[in-house]
């Protein structure tokens, strides 16, 4: 019988109990979590197990570096993809950008110490004033802000340049263009071995498995499935100013060092909207300091504050 042979890989795509991940020498291996118990996600590293009748066995997680994670329905925290370093919510005039999931995304990013992107496709089409008005105050805030073409090509070198070096991940709405900029950007943007895997395992589109490629100018890139509403992970969610960058610059400003800037007397955030924090976004940090609230809530007083 022959030895069990280990080996250390890269999972380059997620579907439940399947996997694909990459070793040393670029062999992309079918594999599946060894145990139930073991959470697996896209960007993961593994430590990976071939048995005597060649099954590839995920046998454990290696350390990650970082993680985007969501809170699900009942306030858990799951990661979505693991060991990036830049976000890159992406968005485009039709259908109608959801600017408020936009600013929970560029939360989750600043509380987990990640950087962020936006990035507007379809160029072509006009924006709609409210909307363009919300990512000039972004853009103001210091975030970058990338207007491309993925069927046309048009500033897409500019965004290779500033995914270069970077492990990325696209994150947005669906039908905004994702797996087009894929395309245009990664490496084997058209491979289909994953949409070959999913289809065989589960029968369903291919779309709703992450993918990590390899991108053309440098650095990597994950698609991940578009999504009608996100939950940052509530325990990562910085918990004063919920990643929100203006409430932390004025935050130090309130009477109350535990101010959560709702209905406090005295605080430098409700004092500062309309002059240092726009009334979209201070509604913005509204909504999600009561979703925060609320999931904190779903979890019961046995589970509140468990990661």
């Amino acid at each position: 019988m022959p030895a069990t042979e280990h080996f250390d890989a890269d999972v380059i795509s997620a579907f439940g109990r399947h996997l694909l991940a990459r070793d040393a020498a670029g062999t992309v291996h079918r594999a599946r979590p060894f145990g139930r118990q073991l959470q697996i996600v896209c960007g993961d590293r593994v430590r990976c197990e071939r048995d005597a009748h060649g099954e590839v066995l995920a046998m454990a997680v290696l350390p990650r570096r970082s993680a985007l994670l969501r809170s699900n329905l009942r306030g858990q925290s799951e990661p979505i993809v693991a060991n990036l370093d830049l976000l890159a919510i992406v968005f485009a005039p039709v259908p109608r950008p959801d600017l408020f999931m936009v600013d929970r995304y560029l939360c989750a990013a600043a509380s987990a110490g990640l950087g962020a992107v936006l990035i507007m496709n379809k160029r072509d089409l006009a924006l709609d004033p409210e909307v363009e008005s919300g990512l000039e105050g972004l853009a103001a805030l210091g975030y970058g802000v990338h207007r491309v073409g993925a069927r046309s090509g048009e500033g897409l070198e500019e965004l290779a340049a500033s995914l270069s070096g970077h492990t990325s991940v696209l994150v947005g709405q669906s039908g905004v263009g994702k797996s087009s900029l894929i395309r245009r950007l990664a490496i084997d943007g058209a491979d289909a071995v994953t949409g070959e895997l999913m289809r065989e395992s589960e029968g369903r589109h291919t779309t709703t498995a992450s993918r990590l490629y390899d991108c053309i100018g440098g650095g990597r890139i994950i698609d991940s499935p578009g999504v009608r509403d996100y939950a940052p992970s509530i325990d990562q969610l910085e918990p004063i100013t919920l990643g929100f960058v203006e409430v932390q610059r004025l935050a130090p400003r309130c009477h109350f060092q535990d101010c959560r800037h709702m209905n406090e007397p005295k605080c430098a955030v409700i004092a500062g909207v309309g002059d240092g924090i726009s009334e979209r976004r201070y509604e913005s940090y509204r909504r999600l300091r009561r979703l925060v609230e609320q999931l904190h809530a779903e979890r019961g007083p046995r589970t509140r504050g468990r990661r």
